[in-house]
């Protein structure tokens, strides 16, 4: 069997387990057992593409050009200091106008510093395109 047809039958396997999940949630009209059923197999479906794009990543730099590893540790720092930066800019303060039993603090903290990620991210995503546009201009205006 190929290495891309072992790769298919994984990612068929994967969404159909992702679609079953789905409908068992429909079905279930969306109960606490089918809501944790989607956020556990969507935390697994994120964990596992971050250890498959880090994993695979490190294999190929490793195989084409070993000196490409320090860059690709580097970048990896650099992120582990932005979730860091993240963690401890996130306030963990109890949720505003929130009826009922406040979340834990831990999870509180956790849901601030996703907030901030997203910040941080969705800052990013705009100073990228506005500095495309304007290389772009410039490279052109030549």
């Amino acid at each position: 069997m190929g290495y891309s047809k072992l790769v298919k039958i994984i990612l068929w396997v994967l969404m159909v387990i992702g679609v079953a999940v789905g409908v068992w949630g429909f079905v279930a009209d969306f109960n606490d057992a089918s809501v944790n059923a989607l956020l556990r197999w969507g935390y697994v479906m994120v964990v596992a593409g971050v250890a498959v794009a880090v994993f695979l990543g490190l294999a190929i730099a490793i195989i084409n050009n070993p000196k490409s590893l320090i860059k690709m540790l580097a970048y990896l720092v650099g992120c582990a200091i932005i979730v860091g930066a993240a963690y401890f800019a996130a306030s963990g303060d109890p949720a505003m106008g929130y009826v009922g039993v406040q979340p834990a603090e831990s999870t509180l903290k956790m849901t601030d510093t996703i907030l901030n990620l997203a910040y941080v991210a969705c800052i990013a995503a705009v100073a990228a395109i506005i500095f495309g546009a304007c290389f772009t201009a410039y490279r052109n205006s030549k």
